[in-house]
Parts: structure tokens; C-alpha cells; sequence
């Protein structure tokens, strides 16, 4: 992932004069295929995981979980933005991404949304 991190002293440097150091001693990497996401007043819940299903007309799928990740709304805020500037640099790069969103389990490859038990 370091690769992927500017390296530029001008790029570590907030505006406003903060420099930004990344300590990267206790990171892990994971891979996920599906990612869902709900939210409350106070916090942004994304939940990453891995759909193995190999076979389009299962009637059940089951989605392994392996990553939760909790975010403020004004994190998820400017994640957004990050992601946004990220995908259209993509498709600049290797052409437009066609995302068709899931209407029922294994569509897609997908899974449907995984039910809001938070509200």
C-alpha cells in the first residue's frame, strides 16, 4: 500500500501547515469483493467481506464478513470525495466502469444489502 501514498513533502502537508506522517508498523491488508454500508445519526458502518459463490442461480449466497470499519458522517464525507477522485482517474486511465446495482442475491455477483439491525 505504500506505493500508493504520495511521496512528495508538499503531498504530507495539510493545508494549514500540518505534516502528515504515516505509520504504517501495525497495518494489515485485506481483500474484499462485496462491501455494505449503514449508517446511524453518530457513525458510518462499512462492512467488507468476500462472496465465494461460483454459481450465478443459487438460491442462498452467504457473504463471509471479515472487515468492519466505523467511520464519523464527516469522514464519510471526505472519504467520498477521496473515492470519487480516485474512480475518475481510473476511468480516465482505463475507460469508464459500468456498475450495475444488485436487485436480488447473486445478481450480479453481488449479494443483496445486508439488513440495518442498528435502527
Amino acid at each position: 500500500m505504500a506505493a500508493n501514498r504520495p511521496e512528495t513533502a508538499e503531498a504530507n502537508i495539510e493545508p494549514g501547515g500540518t505534516k502528515i506522517k504515516w505509520d504504517d508498523s501495525n497495518m494489515k491488508s485485506s481483500y474484499a469483493n462485496v462491501c455494505n454500508v449503514t449508517s446511524t445519526r453518530e457513525e458510518v458502518v462499512m462492512l467488507f467481506g468476500m462472496n465465494q459463490a461460483w454459481n450465478r442461480g443459487q438460491k442462498e449466497v452467504v457473504i463471509q464478513l471479515t472487515d468492519r470499519i466505523v467511520i464519523s458522517p464527516y469522514a464519510a464525507k471526505r472519504l467520498t470525495a477521496l473515492l470519487s477522485g480516485v474512480v475518475k482517474e481510473y476511468e480516465s486511465r482505463f475507460g469508464t466502469l459500468n456498475v450495475d446495482m444488485p436487485t436480488a442475491a447473486g445478481a450480479g455477483g453481488t449479494a443483496a444489502p445486508i439488513p440495518d439491525k442498528t435502527k
